[in-house]
């Protein structure tokens, strides 16, 4: 065994307590970002008693299914006094919390080389699971308490940091949104001279629109009243469609192109490599996969920009004349695309659909004024999004210390 590290065995003990009076009344998930979320399982009919109790200080954890997902869902109940949770998770708790602090446990298991070495124990286990055994077999490093502390709060410093940049660029993200309605939806967009006049309204100018006496004409596309001089188009006329670029790399590929640049996929960032595709400012428009449109039948969209990859998950638009990227996304953003949805085992939305999809086209002066207003945002969004990914990489850095003190 390394200098300094010990076996995460040594220092956990499983608990099995039933909430057999059914007096806890909180009832959660475990998600595959190592959290917990509120349960969202049918518990109808169930007998609640045998749930398990899980309280603060406390740890659950699946193992099932580690090296499909290529995580181990684990999480510490910190925000609870107690809760209850699903049977099918194991709950450990630490024997000694004044020698290991549970903080700092979790804290290591966030690493994505925790989650790596345990995939490497999975295969072996049926349907790719990790046995108890061989996760209380992984090793970490154990300084003294008083230098788990120091790193504890080093890296809740940065973490809390993030969670503050990633509230903010909601609310920004919430701004630009109701802007957005508030011209296009509302229509009670300021009027400009040059709109004013182009449709023979001069005494509208600097007025809202549609509140101050604006003509409104009814448009068959989209089954309602809309501006004057204003249209409806296809998404395909209103922006570039760059899939032909896009290139998908195997994981055994990207293992060994490990890089800055990130890697995207119908969702997210699945990898980070050493090149590049697309250079600027893109939306992303989920092609295929489960999470191709939400709850409410809304594209799944990913605002990117900067240098990037993506694979063929993903359709890669950008916005063209006057009609900007960031335009693009507040269109799409709750545009109900469900009924463009092909495939059962394989949910999809092809290009060809896509492209399809009516939008609104206002006029290219009113265009143009709500880039002055609403670009500002954006930028703001991308700056602060920047920090968040320069910080990810410093606490990620500050994780690497824990494998320097074992050594």
């Amino acid at each position: 065994m390394r200098s300094n590290f010990k076996k995460i065995g040594s220092h956990i003990r499983l608990v099995d307590e039933r909430d057999r009076a059914q007096n806890v009344n909180t009832l959660l998930g475990l998600s595959i970002d190592k959290t917990f979320i509120p349960s969202v399982a049918n518990t109808i009919g169930s007998d609640m008693g045998n749930y398990k109790i899980i309280r603060k200080g406390q740890f659950a954890c699946s193992l099932m299914q580690v090296r499909r997902d290529k995580k181990i869902p684990v999480a510490l109940l910190i925000d609870l006094e107690e809760a209850i949770i699903s049977q099918a998770y194991p709950i450990f708790e630490i024997t000694d919390p004044d020698t290991l602090l549970p903080e700092y446990l979790m804290i290591w298991m966030t690493r994505s080389e925790f989650d790596r070495e345990a995939c490497f124990y999975a295969v072996g286990g049926v349907r790719g699971s990790l046995e108890w055994e061989d996760f209380c077999n992984m090793e970490l490093p154990v300084p003294s308490p008083e230098k788990q502390l120091e790193i504890v709060k080093e890296y809740h410093t940065i973490v809390d940091r993030i969670k503050l940049n990633e509230r903010l660029n909601q609310k920004l993200e919430e701004t630009a949104q109701t802007l957005y309605k508030q011209w296009f939806v509302d229509f009670e967009f300021q009027v400009s001279a040059k709109y004013a006049a182009a449709i023979g309204k001069p005494e509208l100018e600097g007025q809202p629109y549609k509140s101050s006496g604006g003509e409104m004409v009814y448009n068959e596309g989209l089954k309602l009243d809309i501006p004057k001089g204003w249209d409806v188009c296809s998404l395909g006329d209103m922006c570039n469609i760059c899939d032909s670029v896009r290139q998908p790399l195997s994981g055994e590929e990207r293992s060994i192109r490990p890089g800055p640049f990130p890697y995207y996929g119908a969702v997210s960032i699945v990898d980070h490599i050493d090149s590049y595709l697309f250079d600027g400012i893109y939306l992303l428009f989920s092609e295929d996969g489960v999470k191709v449109v939400n709850e409410f039948g809304y594209p799944t969209l990913q605002y990117v920009w900067d240098k990037f990859w993506v694979n063929n998950h993903a359709h890669v638009l950008q916005g063209k004349g006057y009609i900007t990227t960031e335009f693009l996304k507040l269109s799409l953003t709750e545009k109900n695309v469900s009924h463009l949805v092909t495939g059962a085992a394989q949910p999809k939305i092809n290009q060809n659909n896509m492209a399809s999809i009516p939008l609104l086209r206002p006029d290219d002066e009113t265009l143009n004024v709500f880039a002055t207003k609403v670009n500002p945002i954006f930028s703001h969004y991308r700056s602060t999004a920047d920090i968040t990914r320069l910080l990810s990489s410093l606490r990620e850095i500050l994780l690497l210390r824990f494998v320097a003190q074992g050594r």
